[in-house]
């Protein structure tokens, strides 16, 4: 992490070494910027595209080609499950491979000897392996003398049914289909090397997701609660909503209150000069970004919003967490040129702070240095012979559509266009403090969809996405016995859980638990270390709780089922 006290020498070198990749987290929130950045992050050529609107699926009878990739852990290896493409047409013989990795490390073979489940949720399964090694799974299933289990996806990683992601190739993408899989999966698998049948319902399992598979563990014992024998909703967003400007409010109230106040000032200051402000000072703001030559506005504030996802990104383990947010605020906060720490203290727009640029034009020092962290982190990695608005500009639709295996951007969001939003918009009342200018709209950041999925044969994206269909299956009012509910006090996600502050509040029992993380952001509660006993005291605690009560649902399965102990 960069620290305070530096010389102005000193913070040019940490700006040059915050040029890093965009987080999938970060690629979530940013709508049709995230992928103008996944784009630059991966070194595609801007100007090439391939419109692959005819599609095949893969053979189901051969694992895929390159099966034996190498995880992290040779202890896991990956393993394939064989999958209908389509659970509800009895006339599709389309199959596809699903691949998961098996944690036998604490297996004891006996009856009622659970499987934990890990949902691999929107990105690579090799993601969550850790999970398998150290995390959640490898905790609950030593605890319980289980079988541990990460269960990839559909379409990600390597759990690809179709040869490409155009619209037509991607309807198969939805959370009924994901669903159906697992219940299969839990119904059907054999696990190698072990003799005892392990499907459901004849042995508890417990199904555990985060984020967005967090939701789908708390669908998963709504939608199959005869086999689903417990679930851990661990952040899970279980409301869609159009319109998540929450996310970025939870992150302005947590984050350090000087950092959030230059936010707050700068971007009403920009959004000032920007929407009423003389026209002749937009291309000077914009320069100060290294973005002079983006041509709309909104697309220029909506670089501006880039660095705001990676509060998401912090962990409390810090191997893992990234302190990318800390970073930024430390150098929006840092004194320049003559500017003293001191004049930093005197309210915004104070003559002592204002800084003339290169343009001849009078900014605040908080402005000048959000300028200087976008261009060393962001603008930087435009190619020299690309022009800002081929990289940051998002009115070309072309851009949008590849439809390539390698652009696997389109998956979640694809998710998102048709069932879940998620759209992140400024604040709907225009006196709330606001982090994020009030130009990034529902119409701007929604366009995407028309822009990268053209309507196909068989498909089309709706003008709006379905979030009913999410909703349905309980909204912030889901619940079930032996359902946890585990959220982090500080998560930007938090609105859209249980746990939001316009859900009802709920009493925290065995059966039902409803947990808090104090001073948490994304599913804390998933990682772990191998010696509970070093984690920070609060982690400790919620560990200790999820294996009391896991363990209680499991007594309640032997009882049931008649079990001697």
């Amino acid at each position: 992490m960069c620290m305070r006290k530096r010389s102005v020498f000193s913070l040019a070198i940490c700006l040059v070494g915050l040029v890093d990749a965009l987080t999938p987290n970060q690629l979530r929130v940013l709508g049709p910027q995230g992928v103008n950045l996944w784009k630059l992050d991966k070194n595609t050529p801007i100007p090439t595209f391939r419109k692959e609107h005819e599609f095949t699926f893969q053979d189901s009878e051969q694992v895929p080609l390159n099966s034996e990739s190498k995880s992290k852990k040779p202890e896991f290896r990956a393993q394939w499950f064989k999958q209908p493409l389509d659970h509800f047409d009895k006339h599709s013989k389309h199959t596809f491979h699903q691949r998961y990795w098996v944690n036998t490390r604490h297996y004891k073979p006996r009856k009622g000897a659970p499987v934990i489940v890990l949902d691999g949720g929107e990105t690579s399964g090799e993601d969550r392996i850790p999970f398998l090694d150290t995390g959640i799974v490898e905790i609950l299933a030593r605890a319980t003398g289980g079988l541990g289990v990460v269960l990839e996806h559909r379409y990600y990683g390597e759990s690809i049914p179709v040869s490409n992601f155009s619209t037509d190739a991607l309807r198969f993408l939805n959370n009924e289909q994901a669903a159906a899989d697992s219940a299969n999966f839990m119904r059907k698998v054999n696990f190698d090397g072990i003799a005892e049948d392990l499907t459901a319902p004849g042995t508890p399992w417990i199904y555990y997701g985060g984020s967005y598979a967090g939701a789908r563990a708390a669908h998963m014992k709504i939608l199959y609660p005869d086999i689903v024998w417990g679930a851990i909703a661990s952040s899970a967003v279980t409301h869609a909503a159009l319109e998540n400007w929450q996310y970025m409010d939870i992150i302005r109230n947590a984050a350090d209150p000087k950092c959030s106040a230059h936010l707050v000032n700068a971007i009403e200051n920009i959004d000032n000069i920007l929407i009423n402000g003389p026209a002749f000072l937009r291309r000077p703001l914009k320069n100060l970004f290294g973005l002079g030559g983006l041509e709309h506005d909104d697309d220029f504030v909506s670089v501006l919003e880039s660095p705001l996802g990676s509060w998401q990104a912090k962990c409390w383990d810090p191997a893992i967490g990234s302190t990318a947010f800390d970073d930024f605020c430390d150098i929006l906060t840092h004194p320049f040129g003559s500017i003293s720490s001191a004049a930093l203290e005197l309210p915004f727009g104070h003559p002592d702070r204002m800084v003339i640029a290169e343009d001849g034009y009078a900014f605040d020092v908080s402005i000048i240095n959000y300028g200087r962290y976008i261009k060393a982190k962001y603008v930087s990695k435009c190619p020299k012979e690309s022009t800002v608005e081929d990289c940051f500009g998002t009115y070309d639709d072309e851009q949008y559509q590849d439809t390539g295996l390698d652009q696997d951007w389109r998956l979640w969001l694809f998710q998102v266009c048709t069932q879940w939003g998620y759209f992140t918009t400024a604040p709907p009342d225009q006196k709330l403090p606001r982090i994020i200018s009030r130009l990034l709209t529902l119409g701007y950041e929604s366009k995407i969809c028309k822009q990268a999925f053209l309507p196909g044969v068989h498909f089309k994206v709706p003008p709006l996405p379905n979030i009913t269909a999410v909703n349905a299956l309980g909204d912030f009012d889901i619940a079930a016995d032996r359902l946890a509910i585990i959220d982090g006090e500080v998560d930007p996600w938090r609105p859209d859980t249980p746990h939001s502050d316009d859900a009802k509040d709920r009493e925290d029992t065995v059966l039902r638990p409803f947990k808090l993380i104090p001073n948490a952001v994304h599913h804390y509660d998933e990682y772990g270390w191998l010696n509970l006993l070093d984690e920070p005291a609060e982690i400790r605690k919620i560990h200790a709780e999820m294996i009391s009560f896991v363990t209680s649902w499991l007594k309640d399965w032997e009882v049931l089922h008649g079990v001697q102990p």
